[in-house]
């Protein structure tokens, strides 16, 4: 231990060579050009540069002996007294005055800071008469200062420089986190795909179950729909690429007319009587002009030319359309295509506004008021999908609404340092209830404003396409807000425009309009929507939100699924929602090739992961909603000694052959008001008052043991991906609670208190996961180093898995996933010595990770620093081919990894024993 303490305090003559290399090797990242660039006649640029260092370092000991070390001593001197009188310590009486001692300082400074100049300018000249080529500091420095002018007097993080900062072509210095690095002037390169017209009779969907066989005939019909819909798709619309582009043509368009330029709006509104655009550009009164006409198809449609070669309609100015309804009633509706709708700070209800930004940006730099040009490309498809669920709102550690910039510059780099892959963000489309979570959307095309400008998102999705996070959108296609004022129902004053009339429009439970998917409108609304957010938002995918609800017509609603066909397959179903989303994953997935789509299906429909070209539904994950109430279930009924671990290993593996599941122990739906997070159900009132790291408490101590071996079950058994709400990861307290006021429950009447509007519980306590203090930073931890697991060699995703041992009495787990042994123990109170637990591939294996590691809170009794192997025995053992005997601690998760790739001096991931970046890393 002394030795390191040596070594990393550089006291000793190793460590003054690895300083020195250092030295080097920052000079030649600097000078990296010159393997490229033709040297002075005779020169061999890298020795001469490494003979400029040498020079340097020998004359380091007399510069720093000399004048700026002596003027360094005396500002460190002064910085010490200065700090004794802050602190109120003893002074004496010649002490100088505090304004005195600022004015001493900043010249102590300015001059150290000279003599370093001087230094750094010598070394440059001798780089420079050597022949090697490199990046002047000067000149960085120069670049630095202008930034900083232009950064003068801007608002909040928008200005062109700050992004510029923030924009670094730099390579990233951790092979677990690479970056994209594209020079200046780069645009993003989309690729787009094609569709294909439907063959076959969609049975195919059946060779991973026969017993599907006995239903074959509804498969069939649903299949024969989609086939006819994209038939007539294909004859009257151009096929589903031109039909599912709806937002070129509805909505606020920039077009010709008469070989005049200016904004064509259109609307479809076939029940209005009359028609026309109001708002600041004609003081809310529409003149002779601003009426549309409507043609055969019930659409309006509105021409407004240019004025002196401006926009009829300023950029981001107020619009509405006023509409005279079927019984006469007028109306004014925020436009349904409407790209950003704003409410102000003293007014009750939304407006629409015009969002066309003249210009645009340099690519990947966000310029106020200027159309965001996207730089990066998307990233790969994750193989293993490790999604950060998140919202952007209540992102903040203040008591506030938080940014979409704010967002890019604090959540990005730590979600991409946790060691996720993918954020699924909730409440981008825009709801006009705050307290909805986003669920409640009253403008499918526009974005969630409170959080800012469709520009800024767009910068934030590029910044997580830089750092290499897969982008998904949680999209609502199952239900709307009831909300006409500010939304799509009652729009042109009839019941049935958007959605089902009477009773089977109205989700009696949510207080929600139902879309009528068979109407071909909707279709071209919805597949458009879907289309919007891939095309100008460059969303890289979609979670489905209440898919159940969408294809019975019961909803799911008071409906216990058991797994017979009968209730998957029957007049129940809905076959024209589930057409629509077959019709939806279809485009998606051919036009858009690499794009993910999640549905939340809890019912568990079979097919509903097979592609649509087999008669699947077509989606690439189902959410495995049961674990996470399987979890709440039995922390609510019964303490662990309790916990019966067949029960668990069923729960995480019952799910269908052949389709992928994304598995977690909870998401944002048990963080909200009414439920509780696991860490609380597990540590509850404790998390007050016992969470200081040299404080001992045997609750919180149970808790934090149990929070790291449920997710570590979870993410390697419950799917094939892994999914975790924000904040969960180092076990946030308490709940999710948005700002509301009082209110009634619309099913019962019921009256619900609200909580004054506050902010308090609607954001993430982000500084106790980062307090040295406090034991949250033991979860944290512990996350991070087991996603980057999942980085080194792909378990979640691993096609092996066998679970050998479900031990009621040890209350013991073993199970393997791909090349890693598993081990975790349950039992309070039981540990075992030489337990023998059975695997797959015989040699030897190390500890790869251990949460009872002291950096995760725990004993340090299992840990990689203990660097012992451990090797095989052949012979069959719970049904496998070898085994091997280890010490199981009581509450502890054990990872076993074989030897060759394991190290426990890997610290790049504190706690985590890896070599290298694993034998299969994908980030």
């Amino acid at each position: 231990e002394r030795e390191r303490e040596r070594e990393s305090a550089g006291c000793n003559e190793a460590g003054q060579v690895d300083e020195r290399r250092e030295r080097e090797r920052r000079v030649m990242r600097k000078v990296g050009a010159a393997t490229t660039t033709t040297p002075a006649a005779g020169v061999r640029p890298l020795s001469a540069a490494r003979k400029v260092i040498r020079h340097h370092e020998e004359k380091r000991v007399l510069i720093s002996g000399g004048a700026a070390r002596d003027r360094f001593s005396r500002f460190s001197s002064l910085m010490l007294r200065a700090q004794v009188q802050v602190d109120g310590g003893d002074s004496n009486d010649g002490e100088l005055p505090p304004l005195e001692m600022l004015k001493k300082e900043n010249e102590l400074l300015k001059e150290a800071i000279e003599a370093a100049g001087g230094s750094v300018t010598e070394l440059e000249g001798e780089l420079e008469a050597a022949g090697v080529p490199f990046e002047k500091e000067s000149d960085a420095a120069d670049v630095g200062d202008e930034e900083g002018e232009e950064a003068t007097g801007t608002s909040r993080l928008s200005s062109t420089s700050q992004q510029k900062k923030a924009d670094s072509n730099a390579p990233n210095d951790s092979p677990w986190s690479p970056v994209q690095v594209f020079p200046d002037g780069h645009k993003m390169e989309e690729v787009y795909g094609e569709t294909e017209s439907p063959t076959g009779d969609g049975t195919e969907c059946l060779r991973f179950d026969p017993t599907l066989w006995s239903h074959a005939g509804h498969i069939k019909e649903r299949y024969n729909r989609y086939c006819n819909l994209r038939y007539a798709i294909d004859q009257n619309e151009g096929g589903l690429d031109q039909f599912s582009q709806g937002y070129k043509i509805y909505g606020f368009n920039r077009g010709e007319h008469e070989g005049k330029q200016g904004i064509w709006y259109k609307e479809w509104a076939p029940n209005a009587k009359a028609l026309a655009l109001v708002g600041d550009f004609n003081d809310w009164d529409p003149k002779p002009e601003h009426w549309a006409f409507k043609n055969p198809y019930g659409t309006w449609e509105l021409f407004l030319p240019d004025v002196g070669g401006k926009s009829a309609i300023e950029h981001r100015s107020r619009i509405k359309c006023r509409i005279e309804s079927e019984s006469g009633e007028w109306l004014e509706r925020i436009p349904a295509w409407i790209k950003w709708a704003t409410q102000a700070w003293d007014e009750v209800q939304f407006n629409g506004c015009y969002w066309e930004p003249e210009g645009e940006s340099e690519p990947g730099v966000f310029e106020q008021d200027k159309k965001y040009q996207f730089k990066y490309n998307r990233p790969p498809k994750p193989s293993n999908l490790r999604i950060y669920e998140c919202h952007v709102g209540m992102s903040s550690h203040e008591p506030k609404v938080n940014s979409y910039l704010e967002f890019k510059e604090d959540m990005l780099p730590r979600i991409k340092d946790l060691g996720y892959n993918a954020i699924q963000i909730m409440a981008i489309q825009e709801h006009a209830y705050y307290g909805s979570f986003g669920y409640h959307v009253t403008n499918f095309f526009g974005i969630s404003s409170r959080s800012g400008t469709p520009e800024e998102l767009k910068a934030m999705i590029d910044e997580a396409h830089r750092l290499g996070l897969f982008v998904l959108i949680d999209v609502v296609h199952s239900h709307a807000s009831s909300n006409s004022n500010d939304g799509i129902n009652l729009f042109d004053g009839s019941d049935g425009q958007y959605f089902h009339s009477g009773e089977k429009g109205y989700h009696w439970m949510w207080d929600s309009r139902l879309f009528d998917y068979g109407n071909w409108e909707v279709l071209r609304f919805l597949l458009s929507n879907c289309r919007w957010w891939l095309d100008e938002y460059k969303f890289d995918g979609f979670r489905f939100d209440g898919v159940t609800s969408m294809m019975y017509h019961h909803h799911g609603l008071q409906m216990a699924f058991t797994g017979n066909y009968d209730e998957y397959f029957g007049m129940q179903t809905d076959l024209d929602s589930v057409t629509y989303l077959m019709l939806a994953n279809d485009m998606i997935h051919s036009i858009f090739p690499n794009a993910v789509t999640i549905g939340e299906d809890v019912s568990g429909m079979p097919t509903f992961c097979r592609p649509v070209k087999e008669g699947g539904v077509g989606f690439d994950y189902r959410l495995n909603m049961a674990i996470a109430d399987k979890w709440i279930d039995i922390m609510e009924t019964s303490t662990d000694e309790f916990w019966g671990m067949g029960d668990i290993c069923h729960t995480l593996t019952n799910r269908r052959y052949g389709e992928a599941c994304i598995g977690y122990a909870e998401s944002h739906d048990q963080a909200l008001v009414g439920d509780k997070t696991i860490a609380f159900w597990l540590m509850d009132a404790e998390m007050y008052y016992g969470m200081e790291v040299d404080m001992h408490n045997d609750v919180v101590n149970r808790g934090i043991s149990l929070h790291k071996m449920i997710r570590t079950v979870t993410s390697a058994l419950g799917g094939e991906g892994y999914l975790n709400f924000m904040g969960n990861e180092f076990g946030h307290p308490e709940w999710i609670d948005f700002p509301r006021d009082d209110t009634y429950d619309t099913s019962t009447g019921e009256f619900i208190p609200g909580n004054g509007g506050s902010h308090d519980k609607c954001r993430r306590r982000w500084d106790l996961a980062d307090s040295e203090g406090l034991k949250y930073k033991f979860m944290n931890s512990y996350d991070r180093a087991l996603m980057h697991l999942d980085k080194a060699f792909g378990f979640v995703n691993a096609p092996h898995t066998f679970i050998s041992r479900k031990d009621e009495m040890d209350k013991m787990i073993v199970y393997e996933r791909g090349d890693l042994v598993f081990v975790l123990n349950f039992h309070p109170t039981n540990s075992y010595t030489d337990y023998r637990v059975g695997c797959y591939k015989s040699g030897g294996y190390k500890v790869a990770l251990s949460s009872d590691e002291g950096v995760f809170g725990g004993w340090n009794n299992v840990s990689k620093w203990n660097n012992v192997e451990f090797f095989t025995q052949d012979g069959d053992y719970d049904n496998r081919p070898c085994s091997m005997q280890i010490y199981a601690p009581s509450r502890t998760a054990v990872v076993y990894a074989p030897s060759d790739w394991c190290d426990s001096e890997n610290e790049s991931i504190p706690g985590l024993g890896v070599k290298d970046v694993g034998p299969y890393f994908s980030y």
